[in-house]
């Protein structure tokens, strides 16, 4: 099952949004870094929940 969440930048308020492997991943936050348009530059971001998501 896949959930849909949202990876925020960490220096500023761009975001991205993807969906993760909820079984695999279960219990770990994602952080990577990707690039950033608005510092252009690549920067951490981590992982938020979609605002509006259901959890089941």
């Amino acid at each position: 099952m896949r959930e849909k969440i949202m990876m925020k930048s960490t220096e500023s308020d761009h975001f991205y949004t993807t969906d993760k492997n909820k079984t695999k991943m279960a219990g770990r936050k994602l952080e990577m870094k990707k690039y950033d348009p608005k510092l252009k530059k690549h920067v951490l971001y981590k992982e938020k929940k979609l605002p509006g998501s259901s959890s089941k």
